[in-house]
């Protein structure tokens, strides 16, 4: 019965090594790939803000209808809509986040990114 314990402890220590293993490398190769994973939220976030924004502000449409019909083809963006404010934030957890606003005479213009 020891050999079993020591077995399946040995085997539980073997298990924990690799998941550690495969989290230093998922780790380091975000940090590898950290400026296009930016760039490409920035992107990602920017785009969204300002169509969504569009969507709502300038044709009236519901937040609902302009997220269901935005979703094809783009990154996972959480976008929220201050209606008081008349703008749309959009944004990508811990990676990036921009916000467009209703301008009269101008429509849904993005806000200066801080670079």
């Amino acid at each position: 019965m020891a050999n079993t314990k020591q077995a399946r402890g040995g085997q539980r220590s073997r298990w924990f090594r690799i998941l550690l293993m495969v989290i230093l490398l998922l780790a380091g190769l975000g940090w590898f790939f950290r400026t296009p994973i930016s760039g490409y939220g920035e992107l990602g976030t920017a785009h969204a803000a300002r169509n969504i924004c569009g969507c709502i502000h300038v044709s009236g449409q519901s937040e609902a209808v302009c997220e269901r019909n935005f979703v094809l083809g783009t990154p996972p963006v959480l976008v929220s809509e201050d209606s008081e404010e008349r703008s749309v934030t959009a944004y990508i957890p811990l990676v990036a986040s921009n916000t467009a606003r209703y301008r009269e005479g101008y429509g849904c213009v993005l806000e200066p990114w801080d670079s």
